[in-house]
C-alpha cells in the first residue's frame, strides 16, 4: 500500500483534521490524525493492518512470537496486525504511571516481539512500551506503526517500520507560529483523560 493510499483511507474516514491541536505529547500541531475514526471501520482497519504486516514481513524477514502494543491507541492496530501475522496480541497499560503487562498476559522469556503502535509523533509511548516488554523478558525485534508523523526523526530504540511517513510540524506551546496562535486549541487525544 502506497503512502498516498494510506492517507486516502484517513481522509475517507474524516480522520485527517486541520486546526490547532494539542497532541498527547503536549506539543501543538496544525494537523491531527483522528485514528479512532479509522478504527471504527473494521474493514478499513484490517486493510491498513494487513498492509502493515506485509511491510513488516518484507523488511524484517523473520517471524514473531507475539505483538505487544501500548494501550489505548495501539490495541486495535496491534490486534489486527497480529491477526494478519497469525500471532497473539497483547498490550501494556499504565500502572503507577509506567507501562506494564497486566491481565495475566503470558510473555515467555526471550519471546520475539513486534511492538505495534497507531501513530508515532515523538516516539515516547513506543520507547516506554519497548522498555516494559524488555523488563517482562521479551526481545523486541522491531517496531511498527500506521503513521510516523515525525518524518522519520522519532527514535524508538529499534527499527521503526511505518506504513506512511509524514513530516507534520509540532511545536511547543510557547513557540507557536502566528497561524496557530490565532486558533483556539483542541485536545482530541485520550492521554491524560480521567
Amino acid at each position: 500500500m502506497k503512502e498516498a493510499q494510506v492517507l486516502k483511507e484517513f481522509e475517507k474516514a474524516g480522520a485527517l483534521l486541520q486546526g490547532h491541536f494539542i497532541l498527547s505529547s503536549g506539543l501543538r500541531s496544525p494537523t491531527f490524525l483522528q485514528k479512532a475514526l479509522v478504527f471504527m471501520d473494521p474493514k478499513r482497519t484490517a486493510k491498513l493492518c494487513r498492509a502493515l504486516a506485509a511491510k513488516v514481513r518484507d523488511e524484517i524477514g523473520e517471524d514473531f512470537d507475539v505483538i505487544i502494543s501500548p494501550a489505548v491507541g495501539g490495541i486495535i492496530p496491534g490486534y489486527e496486525t497480529a491477526r494478519a501475522l497469525g500471532v497473539p496480541a497483547m498490550y501494556v497499560e499504565r500502572e503507577a504511571g509506567e507501562f506494564v503487562l497486566r491481565r495475566g498476559f503470558p510473555l515467555k522469556k526471550g519471546a520475539k516481539v513486534l511492538m505495534v503502535e497507531d501513530i508515532v509523533t515523538t516516539g515516547l509511548s513506543s520507547r516506554e512500551c519497548i522498555a516494559a516488554i524488555r523488563k517482562a523478558g521479551g526481545r523486541v525485534k522491531a517496531a511498527a506503526c500506521l503513521i510516523d508523523r515525525s518524518g522519520g526523526k522519532a527514535k524508538v530504540g529499534v527499527k521503526l517500520i511505518s506504513l506512511c511517513q509524514l513530516d507534520i510540524p509540532a511545536y511547543p506551546a510557547d513557540k507557536l507560529p502566528p497561524e496557530l496562535q490565532a486558533l483556539p486549541p483542541v485536545k482530541p487525544g485520550s492521554r491524560g483523560l480521567a
